[in-house]
């Protein structure tokens, strides 16, 4: 067991950002990985021209790494906003006419998740109009992931960072993947379990793997505090990894730390082992 028995994804937007977007594919091949993911990268718009879609694409299978996770229109991310899902009126409409865009894009690469960040409370919107709201999105996102073969996540982000984010522990997660399955009886929505969120949320690490290992779709990592790369905080994660695949997660861990330079960042992962299995 060990880091060594994992499969790791490198998060673009985040790790080589030194990089411009179209160059980070293959700086993550030459780095010994051979899948990625992504944020939402056109911060500025729901649908972008085909020839950046296209241009993306190219990219990606030129550096012959796969695409194995992609988020829906986030709004701006990095930035203020935390997802577009509950926010209503023109980032709610954004959401929605980026369904089709961001899944074609998936399954044109064989991408096999796609995330939808639930977004900020905002001032003077009744909390409960905004869950209406996002469960409805949610819907149509599961029911757009279902079209290509895909699952939705879900994700529990972390109240010191992100303090407008309803959605701060890995109950309040689960509660959500739970009610667009039982809307869209479709059963593709999972939770995305970030331990570094997590972490940061004072969550009981262990308790919550046990707990929601069968419900969980991707797992993310980083250290706290710092949100830097494993080993340079004080979270378990080797252990934390081999527990999640002993019960019963096979899925892969995606590197979602910073780091000022992501090709001198992965000293704790033997090159031999970047490979995903």
């Amino acid at each position: 067991m060990g880091y060594t028995d994992q499969r790791f994804n490198v998060n673009l937007s985040i790790l080589y950002t030194e990089l411009p977007l179209l160059e980070r594919p293959a700086a993550a091949a030459a780095a010994g990985f051979t899948a990625v993911e992504l944020w939402w990268p056109w911060i500025e718009t729901p649908t972008p021209d085909q020839a950046e879609l296209d241009a993306l694409k190219k990219a990606i299978e030129d550096a012959g790494v796969q695409l194995t996770g992609l988020n829906f229109y986030a709004g701006q991310l990095p930035g203020p906003d935390r997802g577009a899902v509950s926010v209503p009126g023109e980032e709610s409409e954004k959401f929605r006419a980026n369904l089709k865009v961001a899944a074609d894009f998936a399954e044109s690469l064989g991408c096999k998740a796609l995330n939808a960040l639930y977004g900020n409370r905002v001032e003077g919107v009744d909390p409960a109009e905004q869950d209406k709201l996002a469960l409805e999105n949610l819907v149509l996102a599961a029911k757009e992931a279902d079209r290509i073969g895909a699952i939705l996540l879900i994700e529990t982000l972390n109240k010191p960072e992100s303090p407008l984010y309803p959605l701060v522990s890995a109950p309040a997660g689960i509660e959500i993947v739970d009610k667009v399955n039982e809307a869209t009886g479709l059963g593709n929505a999972k939770f995305l379990m970030d331990l570094y969120h997590l972490a940061m949320n004072d969550e009981d690490l262990p308790q919550i793997i046990d707990a929601y290992a069968a419900k969980t779709g991707h797992v993310q990592i980083a250290d706290k505090p710092g949100r830097g790369a494993p080993g340079t905080g004080e979270l378990p994660l080797e252990d934390l990894l081999d527990q999640l695949k002993k019960a019963g997660y096979e899925g892969y861990v995606g590197l979602e730390y910073k780091a000022p330079d992501a090709a001198a960042s992965f000293g704790w992962l033997p090159a031999e082992a970047r490979a995903a299995r």
